[in-house]
């Protein structure tokens, strides 16, 4: 059996405080009534807001465009109603509240929203809305990177990008859709789409604490755990073929800065899991390319096999060693002592890493098991750092005579979602950090960040059939070197993840060449 480092190492650096669009009176007036007590503070209004979350257990929902959260303010202490404590925080009457669910919602007066709504409705003439904003941690207000945003129900959904932002393009006949939000770690959100359609905002998740009992009454034999795993694959994952909508992109940068991103929309044939032997196909349908011409260097780096890679990232078909505990290839040591919480459900945590008497560089890292169905949830996992920099002629494929290249961190994250009782792959992404130095030259030290990503955005069960030859991609080619042609309205109703806000910025100082292939 092919190891998982020859499977997909040998290419060339080879990855609601929120919004609303409709009319919101103050309605539920019941909740706004009610009077609580605060004390006196001094502290931004995000952190004061929160005080009225601690009292109420309501999370808040705006446009942080309207609000801003940094802004300090002294709150006198004292008894008022929860609204008009939210007046006096925000600083202003003139916006309106709603509750709804456990939220409760400040936002512009209607003849100041509906107007903004009703003109995108009508530019837009595919009948779709947009879903956007951005996820932070409800304590740390730090922004949680690769959160799964999904419409419940439904195969629909992304990802955040690592500044924690997301984005969903939704048919209308979705506007009475639930949008669900959750993360490794977090207690899951639901919202009304219709709730969050138009507009952009701050949507704060829950750390999910888990009790000390479950801790304590929980000792496991990992070895046991990923044994039951391989059993259950045939009841956990996909037995036929189906085919994933898929958002693809992958990136340089070169001294930390950005010079290029490829991004592309792909429709792929997924093969049964349990069979390995039959390959998935990739059929591109939109592209495009934004390369930084100013960078002048010298080197120039090309990542091929991204796509293979993501392709074989796929654990659950494409089986490594870290997986398969009873190989004779097997070379890892498997601990076990900790759980964890993936969308409201526990997860085994398993550490392993390779054997102390064992030079080569293979993997460490922690694989999450669902602790009800078995089932592998994801995996994080990197190339041993102490033995990293022996691992270069893995991960690069052609270099230049005068240039040496030093692996300093490689990082994988999988992560499987379920949809109608049914496991799917849902996101990969993987880091490659080097240096590179050219002989007999001092001080010529670079710094490189290749990386690649993929999220499944909708799956389809019915009608799956093999692609002609002529549609197929070739996965093991570089990307950023397929043809494509011209798009104004680029990504259309395709759902994406954002670029980052340092990648955003970086595109809108360079000239851009967008293009899109033909279907």
């Amino acid at each position: 059996m092919k190891t998982l480092k020859s499977l997909f190492l040998q290419y060339l650096f080879t990855c609601l405080l929120l919004f609303m669009a409709v009319r919101v009176k103050a309605d539920g007036s019941g909740i706004f009534d009610r009077i609580i007590r605060l004390p006196r503070t001094e502290a931004t209004v995000y952190q004061s807001l929160a005080k009225i979350t601690e009292e109420t257990g309501y999370l808040f929902i705006y446009d942080s465009k309207l609000i801003d959260n940094e802004r300090k303010i002294k709150l006198k202490g004292g008894k008022r109603t929860i609204r008009q404590a939210i007046y006096d925080i925000i600083g202003s009457d003139s916006l309106q509240l709603r509750s709804v669910d456990k939220h409760i919602i400040i936002n512009q007066p209607e003849s100041m929203v509906t107007t903004e709504w009703k003109a995108n409705s009508h530019k837009d003439s595919t009948s779709f809305f947009t879903l956007e904003g951005i996820l932070i941690d409800q304590l740390s207000r730090e922004p949680i990177p690769y959160a799964t945003v999904s419409v419940q129900g439904t195969s629909i959904g992304s990802v955040s990008n690592q500044n924690g932002s997301f984005r969903l393009n939704l048919p209308d006949s979705l506007q009475n859709s639930r949008i669900h939000f959750s993360h490794l770690g977090y207690v899951p959100q639901t919202t009304d789409a219709s709730l969050l359609a138009g507009r952009s905002g701050t949507f704060a998740l829950e750390p999910k604490v888990i009790p000390l009992q479950e801790v304590i009454v929980r000792i496991v034999n990992p070895v046991r755990l990923l044994r039951e795993m391989l059993n259950l694959r045939k009841k956990n994952y996909s037995q036929n073929p189906v085919y994933l909508t898929s958002f693809y992109r992958e990136g340089i940068e070169q001294k930390n800065r950005f010079v290029s991103l490829t991004e592309g929309i792909f429709k792929i044939y997924k093969a049964p899991s349990d069979d390995p032997e039959k390959a998935d196909q990739v059929k591109l349908l939109k592209m495009r390319r934004i390369t930084n011409q100013a960078v002048k260097d010298t080197l120039i780096a090309k990542m091929k096999s991204g796509i293979h890679a993501c392709i074989e990232l796929d654990l659950i078909k494409s089986l490594p060693n870290f997986l398969l505990p009873d190989s004779k290839e097997c070379v890892y040591v498997y601990t076990s002592s900790d759980l964890a919480v993936i969308d409201n459900r526990l997860a085994n945590v398993i550490y392993f890493k390779q054997h102390p008497g064992i030079k080569t560089p293979y993997y460490c890292g922690e694989l999450y098991i669902d602790t009800e169905d078995g089932a592998l949830l994801r995996a994080q996992f990197e190339l041993i750092p102490r033995y990293i920099h022996k691992a270069a002629n893995m991960l690069v494929e052609k270099r230049s005579r005068n240039i040496r290249i030093i692996p300093q961190k490689v990082v994988y994250t999988v992560s499987y979602k379920p949809w109608n009782q049914t496991y799917y792959i849902h996101h990969v992404r993987g880091d490659l950090h080097f240096k590179i130095k050219q002989r007999n030259k001092w001080l010529s030290n670079t710094n490189l960040h290749t990386w690649f990503e993929m999220v499944t955005c909708k799956i389809e069960t019915g009608n799956v059939s093999r692609f002609a030859y002529s549609d197929r991609l070739a996965t093991h080619t570089i990307f950023a070197e397929t043809p494509f042609v011209y798009d104004k309205d680029f990504w259309e109703d395709f759902n994406i993840i954002p670029p980052e806000k340092k990648l955003s910025e970086a595109i809108e100082k360079i000239s851009s060449k967008i293009e899109e292939t033909e279907n």
